[in-house]
């Protein structure tokens, strides 16, 4: 019998700020059931691709690389928000709706040509998985494509991965 995810993620309203409906995954992180049923969907589209690594975007997306990385027998990328990664780096800026942010990644951590499969929580409006996949390419990797939990389709963050490959598990 398939596990509803949607019965494990709690709506939250006027969060972090009133008009914004927030999707609070807590609940299926607390469900091994609903959590290992996650991992297997976001697996799924993914078992025959030829990848190399999975790059996981700070913070939730850790949550979902690690144990997605052991279902397909691969190794994990964190990308970071500045100053968390202890050796060299290379980074890459991108703008937000009110200033800037920066990602980075550890210099020489992806082998030229390395095909990565980005992963996150959560597809919004696409800002933070595109520095991703940008700062993957500026690694001199190639992005396999990107895979998310959620999918907030009004917002239009896959047009912003376009033409990368884009797989979600829930829609909203």
């Amino acid at each position: 019998m398939a596990i509803d995810l949607r019965a494990f993620i709690r709506p939250v309203p006027d969060f972090p700020k009133p008009g914004i409906l927030f999707r609070d995954i807590t609940p299926l992180l607390a469900e091994p059931a609903a959590f290992a049923s996650a991992i297997d969907r976001l697996a799924a589209p993914w078992r025959d691709a030829p990848l190399d690594a999975i790059a996981a975007v700070e913070a939730r997306g850790f949550l979902f690389a690690g144990p997605l990385a052991l279902a397909l027998g691969l190794g994990v990328i964190p990308v970071r928000k500045p100053g968390k990664l202890p050796a060299e780096t290379i980074h890459h800026e991108y703008d937000l709706e009110y200033g800037q942010d920066r990602l980075e990644m550890h210099k020489g951590v992806l082998a030229a040509g390395a095909r990565v499969l980005v992963v996150d929580d959560v597809l919004a409006t696409g800002g933070t998985a595109a520095a991703c996949v940008r700062l993957i390419e500026a690694g001199g990797a190639t992005v396999a494509g990107a895979a998310f939990l959620i999918e907030l389709e009004a917002l239009g963050g896959r047009g912003r991965l376009a033409p990368h490959r884009v797989e979600t598990v829930l829609t909203y």
